[in-house]
């Protein structure tokens, strides 16, 4: 590489500074190994940043991030802040990074590695071999929309307000990645949505079929609402390719898919804008677990979904595929020699602590890099 890439870390709260210390330790192995090399600062975000700023997100910490390669973030959110009011919460500096940096394209693999296929709730004749992409609007429909908000009434009581709304351009860019997507998988593409209750949907399926057609026609379409996507995935996952869907029914159907793996510890993520007149794209990088603040500083959190988003990062913020795939290797030979984490555990395997999994897969990178 002809120039250092520079990454923005945020850690954030409750188990986000434990994986992201691994994270940082393969970025240095990079550094050594690979002769890929990144210049890292740090900063705040979430209920850490509440704590030192009086804010969610600091302006600084956005342009900061807005300037980054790429930001890998840890997670947000806990207990400690459960009572602050709605726009102070820690999610809320989540969100901004997301809009702000309009972050419109969510990347959330679900793979069920052959080591974990008893991990997961379902027959292992389900879930064995599965490799699912989903790709989750981000930074439109109900979580943005507007009106929003808690009204009081003539009548004394309260309402509740969040808007759907989608446009003709926020659906065809996302819709656009799915495709393109698909075209390095298994040309297929499944949009999934409510037309047959909802106008926003009815507009989702309109304009993804008006795209497939003009631009996609090598990729296998179909469509599903998304309440028989839910079902179906927990039915016959390995049907789905690539599911494309918008903002709220991405959140909850990824999590389905997230199940399907055996843990939420085990899956990344990637949130991606769009390239600009050199290509690079503004991007975050996180894993899909959370906070986990019931675990925090115990040692117990699974590294492996935050290392597979800087893996992630290797392959879509910096075009480095091979490196991507030296990591995602060393991640299935450790899973396959028996070591886990307490959210992965199994019968006769060797139960290891945070710190331990990352020596794990440093030894493993040292092997295959010899």
């Amino acid at each position: 590489m002809a120039a250092n890439k520079n990454l923005l870390v945020l850690a954030g709260d409750g188990i986000g500074p434990e994986v992201m210390s691994q994270v940082r330790r393969v970025v240095e192995w990079m550094d050594k190994r690979r002769a890929v090399r990144f210049d890292v600062t740090e900063d705040l975000v979430g209920g850490a940043a509440l704590d030192v700023h009086g804010v969610p997100l600091a302006e600084a910490t956005l342009e900061r991030a807005k300037a980054a390669d790429a930001v890998l973030l840890g997670a947000v959110g806990g207990p400690k802040w459960d009572d602050l009011p709605f726009e102070k919460k820690p999610e809320r500096g989540l969100l901004a990074l997301r809009k702000e940096m309009e972050l419109y394209a969510n990347l959330r693999p679900a793979i069920c590695f052959e080591a974990l296929v008893e991990a997961s709730t379902l027959k292992p004749e389900v879930v064995a071999g599965l490799d699912i992409m989903i790709v989750r609007e981000l930074t439109g429909g109900t979580y943005f929309g507007e009106p929003r908000g808690i009204f009081d009434l003539p009548n004394g009581e309260r309402k509740g307000v969040n808007t759907q709304v989608y446009t003709t351009h926020e659906i065809r860019r996302v819709a656009a990645v799915a495709f393109e997507l698909a075209r390095k998988r298994g040309h297929r593409v499944c949009s999934s949505e409510k037309a047959n209750v909802m106008e926003s949907g009815v507009l989702w399926r309109e304009e993804v079929t008006k795209l497939h057609g003009e631009a996609y026609g090598d990729v296998e379409l179909s469509h599903m609402y998304a309440d028989n996507c839910g079902m179906q995935l927990v039915r016959a996952p390995k049907q789905f390719d690539v599911i494309v869907t918008d903002n709220l029914f991405g959140d909850m159907l990824s999590d389905v898919a997230a199940m399907l793996t055996g843990s939420l510890g085990m899956l990344p993520s990637a949130s991606l804008g769009d390239p600009d007149e050199t290509g690079r794209r503004k991007a975050l990088y996180e894993p899909v677990h959370g906070s986990a603040p019931d675990i925090a500083g115990d040692g117990k959190a699974n590294p492996i979904a935050a290392l597979m988003s800087f893996a992630m990062c290797l392959r879509y913020s910096f075009d480095l595929g091979d490196d991507a795939d030296l990591i995602e290797a060393a991640v299935k030979a450790v899973l396959g020699s028996g070591i886990r984490t307490g959210d992965i555990m199994a019968t006769g395997a060797k139960l290891v602590s945070t710190q331990e999994m990352g020596d794990a897969l440093l030894a493993e990178l040292d092997k295959r890099a010899a």
